[in-house]
């Protein structure tokens, strides 16, 4: 199995003219992923390779009936695209744009409250479920269908471990990309609870970054309702207080965003500590191999 998507997977790609999109929408194609639709205002009965573009994600939903969205629409509009695509009823919305205005996150994440759609990101690589559909902008080859779920806050270092992994032979359930963003959509409790509810997985690798306190909210999630391994790395441990790094979340403002607090917290809720990026694939090899042993394998 894998979690949020799959061969089901009907994808919407708003911004689908642009740039970005269209390269981006190939990309997932070629994957597999079934491109039913795209929304490009004022383009509206056009076609892109084949596939429909729409003036709205209203006339979309009803022509293409999508179950999914990407959006790679510019970010003084991505706010309001999220919300034009969770107000149609689209229940999974990857959003990779970076660079949105908080204020606006703020908007989108109160309309989302109780509405039944899930956004991913924004400022983020998506996700991919291995050899049955790619959401997103991660190089697909780099892949192996499997039993490892990721759930990163960094892109690039998402790839690495994926690499990692791949190399030893460890393939991935779904690998997530939840954003760098102050505020995201998708948070590392959330992946974790579906991870832990998916029954191929077997284990999780956990990347984090300084800044914030989400790594101490999933290091309480695994302590209290994680049955499953956990491998988590937290990027950053050189980075100094008060100084951003990279993702506009990733910044020190208090002892709670240090690295070293967040995988201390981590490490106190029995997840295995990665010292090294370089040693991620290792220390999860050594858990499964743990892990098989105590299940007689």
């Amino acid at each position: 199995m894998s979690i949020l998507v799959n061969k089901d997977t009907r994808l919407l790609v708003q911004g689908i003219t642009g740039n970005e999109g269209s390269f981006h929408t190939r990309r997932c194609r070629e994957y597999g992923t079934q491109v039913v639709a795209g929304v490009t205002p004022g383009k509206g009965g056009s076609d892109f390779d084949g596939i429909p573009v729409f003036n709205t994600v209203a006339e979309a939903v009803r022509a293409a009936k999508p179950n999914a969205s990407i959006i790679f629409v510019p970010a003084p509009f991505a706010a309001d695209a999220i919300l034009e695509a969770a107000d149609a009823g689209i229940p999974l919305i990857v959003c990779i744009t970076d660079g949105i205005p908080t204020r606006d996150m703020v908007i989108v994440l109160h309309f989302l409250k109780g509405s039944g759609t899930r956004l991913v990101g924004p400022n983020c690589p998506g996700l991919i479920s291995p050899g049955k559909c790619k959401v997103g902008i991660m190089p697909a080859d780099i892949h192996l269908s499997g039993s490892v779920g990721v759930i990163s806050r960094s892109g690039t270092l998402t790839y690495e471990a994926v690499s990692q992994l791949t190399t030893l032979g460890i393939g991935q359930s779904t690998c997530v990309g939840i954003g760098g963003d102050p505020l995201i959509g998708t948070s590392f409790v959330d992946g974790l609870r579906l991870f832990e509810a998916d029954p191929e997985t077997q284990a999780v690798v956990l990347i984090g970054e300084i800044g914030g306190t989400a790594e101490q909210e999933a290091a309480e999630f695994i302590q209290e309702s994680m049955s499953k391994p956990v491998i988590a790395f937290v990027v950053g441990k050189a980075a100094p207080p008060g100084r951003r790094m990279g993702h506009a979340g990733a910044i020190i403002s208090g002892s709670s965003g240090t690295a070293r607090s967040k995988m201390a917290a981590l490490a106190a809720a029995g997840a295995s500590i990665v010292e090294s990026p370089a040693d991620i694939g290792l220390v999860t090899q050594k858990v499964l191999q743990a892990l098989n042993n105590q299940r007689g394998g």
